[in-house]
């Protein structure tokens, strides 16, 4: 069973937080090795017993369904991700289609395996003036070598019963030898179906990677939306306290008669606009408490809490070298390359099918036949033969057509590889770009933030004592609001330009530290 593996405490570390620190990120494009099966990684049955959970696993504690639907379950991001690479059903389709797809590769690699075929037949003939039955049986083994060489051995019993003309038995031995001059010679165009197989082997390798780390991707985007959703509910309830605290404010500032009543009606309105803006800030949190779920194949029931620390800090990376690493990791554009080598494969067939067929043939035979009762000398003889044999087509032009199709989907591979590298070196020039201008964004935003704290706080004080009114302290309410979102914003943006680098890169799973068992 296929399966994926966190390596260790490196993981466990880089968990605890949504935390980068400010270096020159780099990528080592090498493989991650000691792998486990999927079943013994994540604690469920396997085939012939069960295996239990490693300690070094994420730390969520896993019970029934219906526990955790009763419970807040406290999720870091470690957890969600773990959670995904077990039950994701897309994960889980994708290990299944590799089963089928590595015993493709096996069948095409036993092609230069000896091949054996058992025919057996048995018949009754009826006729005016006598009843036969016949009886055969003929074992034949072929052998195909890497030079086109097929060598055929067969051996040929037969059995026929008369009720008049009694029982008769023959026998017979042949083994032939054929080597292609032309078509179909050579080690190139023999391995050909063999080398296709091993590079759609490589290509389905590719395609369950990308398939795990767009998967990646998506629970940490929902994650953080999920985080997100909590912090903007945090957000609206804390306005929300501030804003009651306005109207105690407005009643404390009317009793004393250092306020007219009617002032603060703007303030409950806003009170009203704060609880409607608690409402949908929960019901946005509901939507991505389900998205992610989905994603994690749980219970749309569960609570769930993403007790993730949000906290960024900048990242620099050098473009060349991520330039480098996206062409040797990503795997969209690698499966491409190998499509390339595929072409023209299928090149050199299809032009090799248009030769003339021109073999060698070598071959003998033996055989001995046992008259009935009735006769009394049996026979045994020998043959040979050698020669060459041709095969010319003569107004087929289906090879042809493979021929040119074959060239020009080949000459198609190259445009296409070609636009493939300049679009990925512009995506990933594009996720470089973006990094900058959202952590700029965040810095402006957080330096928003603390002003607009700051003159709410001025202005409040200025309310106590009367010199200012209801309308600017709520507009600078308003305007705190607004910043905390903003900066929240930018904080979600900017981790996840980092995961789409990542991933534009082929380099999700490394940076995961996740290994493919495969």
């Amino acid at each position: 069973m296929t399966g994926v593996t966190f390596h260790g405490a490196a993981l466990r570390e880089r968990f605890k937080a949504c935390v980068v620190t400010r270096r020159k990120r780099q990528w080592i494009p090498a493989a991650l090795a000691h792998a486990v099966p999927l079943a013994a990684l994540l604690g469920v049955d396997s085939v012939g017993g069960s295996t239990q959970a490693r300690p070094a696993q994420p730390s969520i504690a896993f019970v029934s369904a219906a526990s955790v639907s009763a419970s807040t379950v406290e999720l870091t991001l470690a957890d969600a991700v773990y959670l995904g690479l077990r039950d994701n059903r897309s994960i889980r389709s994708a290990y299944l289609q590799r089963i089928v797809q590595k015993f493709e590769l096996r069948v095409a690699q036993d092609v230069f395996s000896p091949k054996v075929i058992i025919t057996s037949k048995h018949q009754g003939n009826r006729g005016h003036a006598d009843r036969q039955r016949d009886h055969s049986l003929k074992p034949e083994a072929t052998l195909l070598n890497e030079w086109g060489t097929r060598f055929t051995l067969s051996w040929v019993q037969q059995l026929n019963q008369a009720d008049q003309g009694g029982r008769k038995r023959n026998n017979g031995l042949d083994f032939e030898v054929v080597q292609p001059l032309l078509k179909g010679a050579g080690r190139e165009i023999v391995n050909a179906p063999t080398r296709l197989a091993s590079l759609s082997e490589r290509q389905n390798q590719l395609a369950l990677r990308s398939t795990v780390s767009k998967t990646v991707t998506e629970i940490v985007s929902a994650y953080r939306e999920l985080l997100k959703a909590q912090e903007q509910q945090r957000i609206a309830q804390t306005a929300l306290a501030r804003s009651r605290q306005l109207l105690d404010m407005n009643m404390a500032l009317i009793a004393a008669g250092q306020m007219a009543e009617f002032e603060s009606v703007q303030t409950e309105a806003d009170v009203a606009s704060q609880e409607l803006s608690v409402e949908e800030t929960a019901n946005q949190l509901d939507q991505s408490r389900v998205a992610l779920l989905h994603l994690l194949a749980l219970d749309p029931g569960t609570r769930l809490n993403a007790s993730e620390v949000l906290k960024v800090e900048a990242v620099e990376i050098d473009r060349q070298q991520a330039l480098r690493v996206a062409l040797a990791q990503q795997p969209a554009y690698l499966q491409l390359l190998i499509a390339g080598e595929k072409a023209e494969i299928h090149l050199r067939v299809a032009q090799n099918a248009r030769l003339w067929d021109v073999s060698l043939v070598a071959g003998a035979s033996q055989s001995h036949s046992r008259p009935g009762a009735e006769q009394h000398h049996a026979g045994r003889a020998w043959d040979s033969y050698a020669g060459i044999q041709l095969s010319v087509p003569i107004g087929d032009m289906s090879a042809r057509k493979n021929a040119l199709s074959a060239q020009v989907a080949a000459q198609v591979h190259v445009i296409q590889q070609t636009e493939a590298r300049l679009s990925l070196e512009q995506n990933v020039s594009n996720r470089l770009r973006d990094m900058s201008t959202r952590w700029r964004q965040y810095e402006i935003a957080q330096r928003v933030r603390d002003l607009s704290q700051r003159k709410l706080d001025i202005e409040r004080d200025k309310l106590k004592i009367g010199r200012s009114s209801n309308f600017q302290v709520l507009s600078f309410e308003q305007d705190l609001r607004h910043a905390e979102n903003a900066t929240l914003n930018a904080q979600i943006a900017y981790l996840n330009a980092q995961t789409q680098l990542d991933e534009s890169m082929g380099m999700t799973l490394h940076s995961w530290e996740i290994a493919l068992n495969d």
